[in-house]
């Protein structure tokens, strides 16, 4: 089969691999479209190395076919249109994934568009959610909320009927936000988010991607039992966490991640995948929530797809069109 291989963070060579094949408890899925995230810029640079026993080629989440099942697998037939959540290989023809990270396409979504989702769907519910226990009502501010994840997480949190705020770095990025659903858009390049965050009363919680740089200033800006769940490490990872500012609003500090979770059991990613369908595919059937895609690319052309998603040209999720 082809796959991407990385020759270095440069150069991103579409050639033969070897077969992969479904094992016990998992579905073969020839591959339309890719998903490009960050995790893989950071793995193409030599700084995220796939989990073990997880395939070492690039890519964390697929639309496509399923062409083959392993011994087991009961709930999926050869030919049906799904995507999938991975802990690498879909940058490929064909990827084996374990059946429970396996996914119906949504009502009213593409096999083309539906790559767009796995990653940013279950990193959202998991943690504004199944983590933080976002209720309605409450004020979420989303950091980068013109991206991938920010993007879908806009809809999603104002589909449960939160008020959602966001940074981001351009006007047009914020009108991308408030097109989605953002009340509060503050730029972060000419306006402090805390104290615009804290005229509405403190935000309740707070997806954030950057890490160290904004840890000190993301604990000013929660209200009393405020929860930071921090997802990335944009901005670094070591910083001095100010206990003196969490006692008195009983705050919680929380780090998590998802490509490392275990395949099965509790917090894993089959139970986080089954809460998504359940969950968010209804939103995406409806129309309160939808991809947002803001760029495409043959796989062929995934190094320039890479340059695009690091130089922040674009809002939404970056694609690399792999099958018909």
């Amino acid at each position: 089969m082809l796959a991407i291989v990385v020759e270095s963070p440069d150069r991103l060579i579409w050639r033969e691999v070897p077969d992969v094949c479904a094992g016990p408890g998992e579905v073969l899925i020839k591959v339309t479209t890719a998903g490009v995230n960050r995790a893989d810029l950071l793995q193409a640079a030599g700084h995220y190395p796939p989990p073990p026993g997880a395939s070492d080629i690039l890519g964390l989440e697929v639309s496509g076919v399923i062409a083959a099942v392993g011994d087991g697998v009961t709930k999926w037939t050869v030919g049906q249109e799904v995507c999938a959540l991975l802990a690498g290989g879909g940058y490929a023809e064909f990827v084996a994934v374990p059946a429970g990270q396996v996914m119906p396409i949504p009502s009213g979504v593409s096999v083309n568009d539906a790559a767009a989702l796995p990653e940013v769907a279950c990193t959202v519910w998991s943690n504004i959610v199944m983590t933080a226990h976002l209720a309605p009502g409450e004020l979420i501010l989303l950091h980068g909320g013109a991206s991938g994840i920010g993007t879908h997480a806009i809809q999603v949190a104002r589909a449960l009927g939160n008020r959602v705020a966001v940074t981001a770095g351009s006007r047009s990025k914020l009108d991308v936000c408030a097109e989605l659903g953002a009340e509060l858009l503050i730029s972060y390049r000419d306006e402090d988010f805390v104290a615009r965050v804290n005229n509405e009363g403190g935000a309740n919680v707070i997806l954030d991607l950057l890490g160290a740089s904004y840890l000190d200033r993301n604990l000013d800006a929660l209200a009393p039992d405020g929860r930071l769940v921090i997802i990335g490490m944009q901005g670094g990872v070591k910083a001095e966490l100010n206990i003196a500012k969490m006692v008195p609003k009983r705050l919680h500090v929380i780090a998590t991640s998802l490509r490392g979770r275990p395949v099965d059991g509790p917090n894993s990613k089959s139970v986080i995948v089954d809460a998504v369908v359940k969950s968010v595919w209804p939103m995406l059937a409806d129309d309160r929530v939808r991809p947002i895609i803001g760029a495409r690319f043959p796989i062929a052309d995934a190094g320039e797809a890479h340059r695009v998603l690091t130089s922040g040209e674009t809002s939404g999720k970056v694609l690399l069109t792999v099958g018909d």
